[in-house]
């Protein structure tokens, strides 16, 4: 059964480029995993806002568990550590778009 999820993420104060560059890295093994990176956006991250959100899928539950798994996701630990202050993750349902969007 597939899985859409919506992260949102907070960077470390001044550390913002940090947090895109290794997103980046680990986001472009997705696809290697049976996923999809539907959407990436932005705040400036002023007055401790988050600074990106993601919309992502995975056909399933265990293509999703192999990429949290991933070891090069995984060696990239200390990298996200020193960059992310918060992260927040939801499962959701992707709402079906209306003929004007």
């Amino acid at each position: 059964m597939p899985i859409s999820l919506c992260v949102l993420l907070w960077a470390r104060p001044g550390r913002e480029d940090a947090l895109i560059a290794y997103e980046d890295k680990v986001l472009a093994l997705v696809p290697e995993h049976r996923g999809r990176v539907l959407q990436r956006a932005r705040t400036d991250g002023a007055d401790d806002q988050l600074l990106e959100i993601q919309m992502f899928s995975f056909e399933s539950q265990e293509a999703m568990d192999g990429y949290m798994a991933d070891e090069r996701r995984l060696a990239l630990t200390d990298e996200r550590d020193r960059a992310v202050a918060r992260t927040e993750l939801m499962r959701v349902t992707l709402a079906e778009q209306g003929p004007e969007n």
